[in-house]
């Protein structure tokens, strides 16, 4: 067994992405606020907002506990929170999602909405699917439409001119039904790399067509202008469409539609169609959610024999606390669109989730691809779950339930609940990099890789526990910094004891129904969706994207997304000759390979 000793954790990373995103300025440009001093502005607006609070009993939750909450990094929430709370913005939810009408004006109005949903430093989704196809018929004899396709063009434009929260450019999720006509193009639309980089695509899959593509029979499309089908075409054929575009640049997803409408708590509402930026919420029209992660790398305790084990008692602590600050942040939002708030309000939807869950256990010495990190997996999910339900049912009886209850699902089997969904695994690529732990519940992409960081500037990353055991057991060296960064293959290097491997495996090193099985693990005891995405090796086939979309679908997915690495030529993490540089650059200059 390996006994890990908790490593001095490196503030690097952290610090320059809190600098350059996070911590407030002056009318310089200059940093004027601390990460302590966020924390402080945070809790201050939040403890103030449950001071007000007309509340059936005498609890609220002061100032030192949500700033303990933050500050010991065992919560932090989405990060348009982190950047708007207490300022003249106020915007805090991170999920946003807009419909679109078939008009000039309908594309006007949300355009208009998407810049100042940015600007606020929320990201959006979209259903393109009520949008007649390309060349069809609109007014006029010589008018023609541009169809779904120039509409991304449009948002993605759109994106790029307004920059998230004045900090990034605008994220979005667009979506189509896969009996649009357009949904040829629609698959290939991001066939050349360089356009619509900031666009995330999926395609809304039913039941049927998986059914389809098992008997080889047709599939019709639709124009939604006039419900008439414009041509049937073979569900194996545009099937094979997906996988080979995935294969080429991890897009488009997939979203198992029925799936999620199967499990939407307020039906009465309608049907839901709009899934958010990751794909970690499924949405109303206008409906916005609030996101948050518990850090799980801080629910754990050591033993006396130096093991870790899970400390199920601060967790029980953290999640009503966390579940409570989401919940106070609905009522806190500045939202930018008055229909936004009205919905969002009605429904009350929060999304609490984890990360950190590969770091958890490697100090539990639980290999990712196992059983026992299965039952982790769902332990851990299933005690989120029952304790975040249970503080929205305390809640509803203090402050009321969310305002759509009648008629819920919740109403049906007689239990009161403040929010209409409670939970959902984000991919917290940032709010992760903060606390200085793996994303969501993603393996390890690396121990050793560069993480592209913003304004194109390049960060070594080493794993500190891997470095820690490595160099305990006396195998680390600048020879395998290198290999390690050029491969990211930790069980391909030779010299590296098989234990170690097995503990610190790396998402190429997790096969594709390995990654399929944690995510349904965490999907079954999850409200909404779960944001991750199958890592596949550069090597891997078409054939392997289609067994894990056949295998998604069997496991009773929400949404599923791949990525072939390499298969962009720009990506957030990587490995590769800078790697190389940047090893020589930290480890000579500090002699520690010495």
């Amino acid at each position: 067994m390996i006994i890990l000793e908790e490593p001095q954790k490196s503030l690097y990373v952290n610090n320059r992405l809190l600098e350059k995103r996070y911590l407030r300025t002056d009318v310089l440009g200059e940093t004027n606020e601390t990460p302590d001093d966020m924390f402080r502005r945070i809790a201050n607006i939040f403890s103030s907002a449950e001071e007000g609070q007309i509340s059936r009993n005498s609890h609220v939750v002061n100032h030192d506990s949500y700033y303990n909450l933050l500050a010991s990094l065992d919560f932090l929430p989405n990060s348009p929170t982190l950047l708007n709370a207490g300022t003249e913005n106020g915007q805090l939810a991170s999920c946003y999602v807009l419909p679109i009408d078939d008009s000039v004006n309908g594309i006007g109005d949300a355009l208009k909405q998407t810049m100042l949903i940015h600007k606020s430093g929320g990201s959006t989704g979209f259903n393109l699917s009520s949008i007649r196809p390309a060349q069809d018929k609109v007014g006029g004899r010589d008018r023609v439409a541009g169809g779904p396709i120039g509409l991304l063009n449009l948002l993605s434009v759109t994106a790029d001119y307004i920059k998230q929260g004045g900090v990034r450019r605008g994220c979005n999720t667009a979506l189509l039904n896969l009996d649009h006509p357009d949904i040829v193009e629609f698959i290939g639309a991001k066939r050349d790399p360089g356009r619509l980089t900031n666009l995330y695509t999926t395609v809304s899959i039913k039941d049927n067509f998986m059914d389809r593509v098992t008997s080889g029979s047709e599939l019709p499309l639709v124009n939604p202008r006039n419900g008439q089908t414009t041509a049937t075409v073979s569900a194996c054929d545009i099937f094979d469409l997906i996988v080979d575009q995935a294969w080429r640049t991890g897009d488009p997803g997939l979203t198992f539609i029925d799936t999620v409408n199967k499990n939407n708590p307020i039906p009465h509402l309608g049907k839901i169609e709009y899934m958010s930026g990751c794909g970690e919420e499924a949405l109303l029209p206008f409906e916005s959610c609030i996101l948050g992660s518990i850090n799980l790398v801080n629910m754990l305790k050591k033993e006396l024999d130096g093991t870790f084990s899970i400390d199920w008692q601060h967790l029980s602590q953290t999640i009503p606390l966390s579940v409570r600050f989401l919940d106070t942040a609905i009522d806190l939002n500045h939202y930018p669109i008055l229909q936004s708030e009205l919905i969002s309000r009605r429904t009350r939807k929060i999304g609490l989730g984890v990360m950190g869950f590969a770091d958890m256990l490697i100090r539990l010495g639980v290999p990712y691809n196992s059983d026992k990190a299965l039952g982790i997996a769902e332990a851990i999910m299933s005690f989120v779950q029952d304790i975040a339900h249970e503080t929205s049912h305390k809640l509803a009886l203090d402050r009321g339930p969310f305002p759509a209850y009648q008629g819920s699902v919740y109403e049906f089997e007689g239990i009161t609940m403040r929010n209409a969904s409670v939970t959902s695994i984000a991919p917290t690529g940032s709010i992760s990099l903060i606390a200085g732990v793996s994303s969501g519940i993603e393996p390890l992409f690396g121990t050793v890789f560069v993480r592209n960081m913003l304004d194109g500037e390049k960060l070594l990353e080493v794993n500190p526990f891997f470095e820690r055991v490595a160099r305990e057991q006396g195998f680390f060296s600048f020879a395998l910094l290198e290999r390690l960064v050029s491969k990211n293959r930790l069980d391909q290097i030779e010299g590296v004891p098989d234990s170690v491997k097995k503990i610190f495996v790396t998402a190429h090193g997790v096969s594709p129904e390995w990654h399929v099985k944690i995510q349904a693990a965490f999907q079954k005891y999850t409200d909404n969706a779960v944001s991750k995405t199958v890592n596949f090796p550069r090597e891997a086939s078409r054939d392997d994207i289609a067994k894990v979309f056949a295998l998604a679908y069997q496991q009773s997915l929400k949404g599923i997304t791949v990525y072939r690495d390499q298969s962009r030529s720009e990506q957030p993490l990587c490995t590769g000759e800078e790697g190389i540089r940047l090893v020589h650059q930290r480890y000579e200059y500090r002699h520690e390979c010495l």
